[in-house]
């Protein structure tokens, strides 16, 4: 199958090249429909890696955020417009001690294999998640909810806590999913979320109280944190959320930093916290994600105020269009994609 890839081959350029795709029995094809823009995107399109990751990525197709449908199906299990969501995440071996995720060996679209902005995307059926009665637009924001239900799972699933109350540092899209898939799995719990910018956090309606990051009552009040802030700033969220934390709570690290911050270690060894990362997630995630949003249908009502623009892509030059105005934009720029 001749198909058209979409590459950055150098910051703010982008080169289509042709290439052959093989379909094997276990694929099936996809043509993308909506495509999220992610900051780790923006930071390739942006030059704002290090110019050796760079040298080594591109030319890369970017976008890991993504719904399309099914076109073609060689089994036939999959019905021609079967809407689905695309897992980024691409499991090399069946290690059934590390989730799938985590795994050394796992690559990643968008980051170690082309991402998404193709015209066809040809895949393993096992990495696709049907999406149900779900809109596609709100549908394309389901990785990022799939790394908050991983989250979710590690931290409480898995061992069977069930915190009272949660802090979540960051009032930015990954702070708004992560706290939205917080309150709704885990009914009674109170979650807050901390940012900057007051504007921003009135989108957090659901939250049971809205702080600004120098008005957050610093005490120790919280069962968990969620850290969802990276960069720079996210030594300073971290050490208040350490600062805000009940003793042996559990401190999660969502936020993306290029250089290794601080952290007040002698209050983590004091109040004997653990530390979790989290990163990515699994095709459970995504199916978790999926029930989850048919079972409580606000929730696509609520991700939907977080979609600052959709930008109909027809060229290149819109490719272009959509990543300028993603940099101006409050939360999460959509593409969708007529290619």
């Amino acid at each position: 199958m001749i198909n058209q890839r979409y590459r950055l081959i150098s910051p703010k350029i982008i080169r289509v090249d042709f290439t052959e795709d093989a379909i094997g029995e276990k694929d099936v094809v996809v043509r993308p429909q909506y495509l999220s823009i992610c900051a780790a995107d923006q930071r390739y399109y942006q030059g704002l890696r290090e110019k050796a990751i760079l040298d080594k990525k591109l030319p890369m197709c970017l976008i890991h955020e993504a719904v399309g449908e099914i076109v073609y199906d060689p089994k036939g299990e999959y019905p021609t417009g079967t809407l689905v969501a695309m897992v980024p995440n691409i499991a090399c071996d069946n290690d059934e001690t590390i989730k799938e995720n985590y795994r050394l060996t796992s690559k990643f679209s968008s980051s170690s294999e082309d991402g998404f902005m193709r015209s066809l995307v040809t895949i393993d059926r096992s990495r696709i998640v049907e999406c149900g009665n779900l809109k596609g637009r709100c549908a394309s924001l389901l990785e990022p909810m799939s790394v908050a239900m991983n989250a979710y799972d590690v931290c409480f699933r898995k061992y069977n806590r069930h915190p009272k109350s949660i802090g979540v540092w960051g009032d930015g899209s990954i702070g708004f999913v992560v706290a939205l898939v917080m309150k709704k799995m885990i009914p009674g719990c109170e979650v807050s979320v901390i940012g900057t910018n007051p504007e921003k956090l009135e989108y957090f309606s659901f939250c049971d109280h809205q702080y600004m990051i120098d008005t957050v009552p610093c005490m120790s009040q919280f069962d968990a944190c969620f850290e969802c802030v990276g960069g720079p700033a996210s030594s300073k969220a971290i050490n208040q959320m350490i600062d805000c934390i009940k003793p042996q709570g559990i401190l999660s690290l969502m936020g993306v930093s290029e250089h290794p911050v601080e952290v007040n270690t002698r209050m983590v060894l004091e109040k004997g916290l653990t530390l979790v990362g989290h990163s990515r997630s699994s095709v459970q995630d995504f199916k978790d994600c999926v029930e989850l949003m048919q079972s409580k249908p606000e929730i696509s009502n609520y991700l939907e105020s977080i979609i600052s623009d959709e930008v109909v892509i027809r060229s290149i030059t819109d490719m272009y269009e959509a990543f300028d105005k993603d940099r101006s934009n409050r939360f999460k720029t959509v593409m969708k994609w007529e290619m």
